[in-house]
């Protein structure tokens, strides 16, 4: 049987992310993958890493932490497809297309932490 987490769309989203990274970070020239290309894998694949060991915890406010630190780490992968992008290591598409889909994951993380929230006053 499938795991609800696999059924999030906020946890989909963050793996399909972290996908994308993989690819940006294998087209960059070896002698950048092991600072700048580390450093903005490491900040990708912690989305959905973060959003997964959330879902595991028992507490809502646990959970809603865990989604915090999954926003963070979209901001620094933001900051460093950025970077990325103005030394002209990666494709302006593959850019374009990573920063909105980080766009629609900030939304989608917020959203799930409302949702939490809410469930987490309920009686």
């Amino acid at each position: 049987m499938e795991n609800s987490l696999e059924k999030l769309e906020v946890y989909i989203l963050a793996r399909e992310i972290s996908s994308l990274a993989w690819k940006i970070f294998n087209q960059l020239p070896k002698n950048f993958q092991y600072h700048i290309g580390n450093q903005f894998l490491d900040a990708a694949d912690s989305i959905s890493a973060n959003i997964a060991e959330g879902y595991g915890r028992y507490h809502f406010k646990e959970s809603i932490n865990f989604n915090n630190y999954a926003r963070g780490s979209a901001y620094e992968s933001k900051d460093w497809i950025e970077k990325l992008k103005e030394r002209e290591l990666c494709k302006e598409s593959d850019a374009k297309e990573f920063l909105e889909m980080l766009k629609i994951e900030i939304l989608k993380i917020n959203g799930y932490n409302s949702y939490l929230r809410s469930r987490s006053t309920e009686k």
